[in-house]
């Protein structure tokens, strides 16, 4: 789709369903997510009334309404991951399973459109009184998100009609000659921009701009409802609200053009990254508001960092690249991907995190499920799309985003074109890429430079080329390409010490390691149960080694670091400092913590025990 603005670039993401991976990093995460996660959440949904709400709201049951006023957007969620599922792997079992929900979705349906088993069954006559409360909109958002992936996925209206008669019925309440207000918990946004996507209805569009366009009314920036988005330049408030709304103003601004929301994201989208972003991509620091506080506060054993928060910054991410076309968007929802957003959920894809600290005592561990949902459910819809976020077109040409081995199937100006990767990504930066066009096609290859490399070589069919990137940080590569023609890219992968800005005051004389995109940490069951008397000196040396049989298969660091002696102090006010104790250290991905014994763990450790 053209943007309308002629000052940004037009790009379009090329679908899920025309990647393949045949990896070991993602691939088994997405069967996973299919075999265990998918079942156990429609399993919670059950057992804990979620779906029950639904019948007894359609008369197909009888009872009270049981949970949390929200608890229907944690319903639709899963049915959209499950319809993402379908996309990629058809299940007669699972696309009846859907249709039987869908039928009691149909059945709580009001007359009028009206779909909300709270309010049905609870208040009936109080529909959007508690706008800023009560997550109306919010789950009215979800059902849309869940009914466009599904007729995407199968090709079925039933769930689409659902939702465009939901739509439709917000649409006849809102708008400037009726019910004027905001969600409290942004989505419908997004959702409704999605909505229009699939039916052409611009009424939906129009939607999502007024309730944007409605925000600044109130002093409520816990909401971002305190002055007019067009006018906020810094990121405030709760987390995941913040990330569906500016997800949603990228989208309008997407499709209008408006130069106005444009700069407001590139100003909030600076203030997240350059002042108040863990190096996790984790973003939120604090519980009390579930979000944001000042700048460079990034506590670590406190971190809030919630997950819902981290999928959102990769949403976010993601749709400022299709605006700019630069290579430090993907950066960033690369950072949240292998990090914050993945440590999220259990190596066995059963249990999850809601929140993601990056040092903690040993008391902080994964759970099957949450009274209130959102992580888990969030999870299930993210996972089998990652594949939606590896490549992109413009009228030019192709763009790679990541890297992970797999094959796609990419329409370019009408033609198809085949990409292959070849790569032990993460935990090599060496990609081969093979390019099979129908026909010798001339086009744009552009490959994207991570941030994190340090040096690169890359050769095409083994002619080595020069590797510098362009000022968006992506290789452009323009020639005629022929079918099996191949790129080979050399992305160095050392092991990386980051330090973090100087008023960041909980990581200063602390060091935390990196390598390629994945953020590591120390965790006790590695380190004699002990990693808080723990120092890195600058000058410690550190190897990576592959361990195919830990943690599902990972790259591990270990060297040498100081460990601090414990003293007793017991009848002593003064005593001479005890020698520190030589010791080896290794350290795992952050994402893969708390999936053994439980212990200690730390991402950002000092250099000298004198700052222990």
């Amino acid at each position: 789709m053209t943007n309308p603005s002629g000052g940004h670039v037009s790009l379009a993401a090329v679908p899920v369903t025309a990647v393949k991976f045949t990896d070991q990093f993602w691939a088994p995460r997405i069967e996973l997510n299919r075999t265990v996660t998918l079942p156990q959440c429609f399993h919670q949904c059950e057992v804990t009334n979620r779906i029950r709400n639904f019948e007894i709201a359609g008369g197909l049951a009888e009872g009270e309404f049981d949970g949390i006023y929200f608890n229907d957007s944690d319903v639709y969620k899963v049915v959209e991951g499950a319809a993402h599922i379908l996309a990629s792997f058809p299940d007669s079992e699972l696309d009846a399973y859907l249709d039987n929900l869908i039928a009691k979705f149909a059945a709580a349906q009001q007359d009028d459109g009206y779909l909300n088993t709270y309010y049905t069954l609870v208040e009936p006559d109080k529909r959007w009184t508690d706008l800023p409360v009560r997550h109306e909109l919010y789950c009215a958002g979800h059902l849309f998100e869940a009914a466009v992936a599904h007729y995407r996925s199968t090709g079925k209206q039933n769930l689409l009609d659902i939702a465009i008669r939901f739509a439709d019925y917000i649409d006849s309440v809102f708008g400037e000659d009726g019910l004027i207000g905001v969600p409290g918990h942004e989505e419908i946004e997004l959702a409704l921009v999605k909505l229009y996507e699939v039916t052409n209805e611009k009424r939906y569009l129009e939607l999502a701009k007024f309730f944007i366009d409605g925000r600044g009314d109130s002093d409520r920036d816990y909401a971002q409802d305190h002055i007019p988005v067009r006018e906020q330049s810094e990121i405030v408030g709760h987390a995941v609200r913040a990330m569906y709304l500016y997800a949603g103003v990228a989208d309008v601004a997407r499709h209008t053009g408006d130069e106005a929301l444009f700069a407001a994201m590139d100003a909030i989208w600076s203030d997240v990254t350059l002042r108040k972003m863990y190096v996790t991509g984790g973003i939120g620091p604090s519980s009390r508001n579930e979000g944001f506080t000042v700048p460079y506060d990034l506590p670590n054993e406190t971190a809030y960092a919630e997950t819902c928060a981290a999928i959102g910054m990769a949403l976010w991410s993601h749709r400022m690249f299709l605006l700019h076309g630069h290579a430090k968007y993907i950066d960033v929802l690369e950072q949240s991907l292998y990090n914050g957003l993945i440590s999220g959920i259990s190596l066995d894809g059963a249990e999850f995190f809601y929140v993601n600290p990056l040092a903690s005592n040993g008391h902080h561990h994964r759970q099957p499920w949450y009274g209130c949902a959102c992580c888990p459910t969030n999870v299930v819809r993210f996972i089998p799309q990652v594949g939606g976020y590896f490549y992109a077109t413009s009228p030019q040409g192709i763009w790679v985003n990541l890297y992970a081995a797999n094959q796609a199937t990419i329409t370019f100006n009408g033609k198809q074109i085949e990409v292959i990767q070849e790569t032990d990504h993460p935990w090599s930066g060496d990609v081969k890429l093979t390019v099979r066009p129908e026909r010798p096609t001339t086009f744009e290859l552009n490959l994207r430079i991570p941030s994190w490399y340090e040096k690169i070589t890359a050769a095409i069919n083994g002619q080595q080329i020069e590797a510098a990137h362009n000022e968006n940080g992506y290789l452009c590569l323009y020639r005629e390409w022929k079918p099996d023609d191949t790129i080979t890219l050399d992305l160095h992968m050392p092991v990386q010490r980051v330090i973090a800005h100087p008023s960041v005051t909980s990581n200063i004389r602390r060091v935390a390691l990196r390598r390629g995109p994945v953020v590591y940490c120390l965790e006790g069951v590695d380190n004699d149960g002990s990693v808080q008397d723990i120092a890195l000196p600058r000058e410690a040396d550190l190897e990576a080694h592959f361990e195919k049989d830990l943690l599902g298969g990972v790259t591990i660091l270990r060297g040498n670091a100081l460990r601090r002696k414990p003293v007793d102090w017991e009848n002593r006010l003064y005593q001479i400092a005890p020698e520190d104790e030589e010791t080896e250290i290794t350290a795992i991905p952050y994402y893969a913590w708390d999936n053994r014994d439980e212990g200690q763990m730390v991402v950002w450790v000092p250099e000298s025990t004198t700052d222990i």
